[in-house]
């Protein structure tokens, strides 16, 4: 997973764009194991880091991330996919809200996340010179019976009936609750909202049944997608490869 350190003169160039606020801002969040914080220059290479990043690249020291990007340093899996995001919100200017994602935990394992980028203006002229931002531990799915009994029925139709065209409008109705409650209890119980929910009960049940011989075409249908290209888009936007790369990976 290592490569080697920017030279001396590439690490001093990275650490040029840096400013104070950053670095406090990545001080603090070294207090949070279950927060990766980052910033990145315009060619989207690391110029901060919290240490929770570095131990779960399995590095020493966030210094050992300075001036390198993240296809250098992630499973090829997901670095090709984080770095394609950094292109867009570096070259657009458009932050990424809330994305959920399939990330790297400590140990080498693999967990789900909401990320958060935006990107880093420079105070005169507006013009994009970097960017920040967040991904957050999403928490273990609480058993139902500790869930309030509105969210119980909610949670439970997601995860018996996630390959129907489930409509969030519908399960707020059901619940007894406006779309704005369930929205609200959702994402303080389970981190995540019920559209999330579904897209995540979705994809992994995709994940598990790629594992057989079943068509990715039928396992579109099966999980909830009736087109395998847009099956095929959430997918890579989720676990950062097509469901086919996926599967031979599996094998």
């Amino acid at each position: 997973m290592r490569a080697d350190l920017p030279s001396s003169s590439n690490r001093e160039s990275v650490h040029a764009f840096a400013s104070m606020p950053l670095s406090l801002a990545e001080l603090l969040f070294d207090r949070l194991p279950d927060v990766v914080f980052f910033a990145k220059d315009l060619q989207g290479r690391y110029t901060h880091a919290n240490r929770t990043l570095a131990t779960r690249l399995g590095l020493a020291r966030r210094e050992d991330l300075i001036g390198r990007r993240v296809d250098e340093l992630f499973p090829s899996s997901l670095g090709h996919s984080y770095a394609e995001q950094d292109r867009r919100v570096l070259d657009r200017g458009v932050g990424v809200i809330d994305q959920l994602e399939v990330h790297l935990l400590a140990g080498g394992g693999r967990g789900w996340c909401l990320t958060c980028k935006q990107p880093l203006r420079e105070p005169v002229g507006n013009s994009v010179i970097g960017l920040v931002g967040l991904s957050r531990d999403l928490p273990r799915m609480p058993a139902g019976e500790r869930l309030p009994r509105a969210l119980q029925r909610v949670v439970g139709k997601i995860l018996s009936r996630y390959a129907e065209p489930l409509r969030v409008g519908v399960l707020a109705q059901d619940a007894g609750i406006s779309l704005d409650q369930l929205e609200r209890r959702m994402r303080q119980l389970l981190g995540v909202g019920p559209r999330q929910l579904l897209v995540r009960t979705r994809i992994e049940a995709a994940m598990a049944g790629l594992g057989g011989e079943d068509s990715i075409a039928d396992l579109a249908q099966r999980c909830g997608y009736g087109d395998q290209s847009a099956f095929a888009r959430q997918f890579k936007a989720v676990v950062g490869i097509t469901p086919s790369q996926y599967r031979r990976q599996q094998r």
